[in-house]
């Protein structure tokens, strides 16, 4: 045989060999990166989407906190003077601020707990259950400025249901979205009215608790209210967790509710921040319209909105964990 059969020969012999001494760990690297780069390549799409749509107004809009912009003309870089007058000059801020936090402190744990109560209300095994989930969730898919008409006509002093069933009672009634005392708690109102939909979400929390605990707490001498609090509401720890962050985010974006009843009054004692905001931006959008000043409050609530979140989460760190401490 000669050399050069021999070299042939021996040859994929030598690649056999090689392949055999390739360190596994490398193979793996590869096919890792491969991976990774697939599913980027299924993912991008979401990911431009974020950049186009989110990560650029976002950035724009920084930017036109800063300027003297009206939506028509090129914006003028004026830096900081519209946070110093917002701060400093602009009398209705502060008082929007103070009734916003107001309205969060109140709408938030009247929301959670009238939510929780309509679901431990309706998660019970009887007869027509699911017409009252049905009624009960109804407000939430029925249009939004539809309902609000209905409940200003509802509050209206003169011909309003409201006054008529007081008058019925024998009852004082009330100006309602006339009077700067009630207007708020009127507004509050017609928030839990449609809380339907955070009821759905504790319902599918408690009707995932497991029913061999409930039954051993039974048979142990504990009562429903020791169950719920001891058992039941731990277990649901991460929904209360989860209601918490969006009913405070909702809570200090509420828009349509002030729009549509009071338009801020009576004073300012419904003008919560997100209203001034459309206020300051479009209502006067064809005389004055100051849009890079509106920006400017937006970008002051989304700080505000995000401290507050992050303080919450910061306080209730561990404590709506499930099964641990509610």
């Amino acid at each position: 045989m000669t050399q050069t059969s021999v070299g042939v020969a021996t040859a994929p012999l030598a690649q056999a060999a090689t392949s055999r001494t390739r360190p596994r760990g490398s193979r793996r690297s590869a096919k890792r990166r491969r991976d990774t780069l697939i599913g980027y390549l299924f993912i991008s799409p979401a990911i431009i989407g974020l950049f186009l749509f989110v990560g650029y107004p976002m950035v724009t809009s920084l930017y036109h906190s800063f300027t003297d912009w009206n939506g028509l003309t090129p914006a003028t870089w004026v830096g900081f003077d519209n946070y110093v007058e917002m701060f400093t000059k602009d009398p209705t801020f502060w008082p929007s601020v103070a009734v916003t936090f107001l309205w969060v402190v109140l709408s938030v744990p009247i929301t959670i707990v009238a939510g929780l109560a309509l679901a431990v209300l309706v998660n019970r095994g009887l007869r027509g259950v699911k017409i009252f989930r049905t009624i009960f969730y109804l407000p939430v898919v029925l249009p939004a400025v539809a309902v609000l008409t209905l409940w200003k006509y509802i509050y209206d002093p003169t011909y309003g249901l409201a006054n008529q069933v007081l008058r019925f009672l024998h009852l004082p009634t009330s100006a309602w979205l006339g009077d700067a005392h009630i207007a708020l708690p009127a507004i509050l109102l017609v928030g839990v009215w449609g809380v339907g939909g955070t009821m759905i979400i504790f319902l599918a929390g408690l009707q995932a608790v497991p029913d061999e605990l409930l039954e051993a707490a039974k048979v142990d001498g504990a009562g429903a209210f020791r169950s719920f609090v001891k058992i039941t509401l731990p277990m649901i720890g991460p929904i209360l967790l989860l209601q918490l962050v969006l009913q405070l985010n909702m809570a200090f974006q509420t828009f349509n509710q002030v729009a549509i009843l009071t338009k801020g009054g009576p004073g300012t004692s419904t003008n919560l921040l997100m209203y001034k905001i459309y206020n300051d931006g479009f209502a006067n959008f064809i005389t004055a319209p100051q849009l890079g000043y509106a920006t400017a409050e937006v970008w002051v609530l989304f700080v505000i909105v995000m401290l507050v979140t992050l303080l919450m989460l910061r306080l209730t760190r561990g404590r709506f964990s499930a099964g641990g401490e509610a």
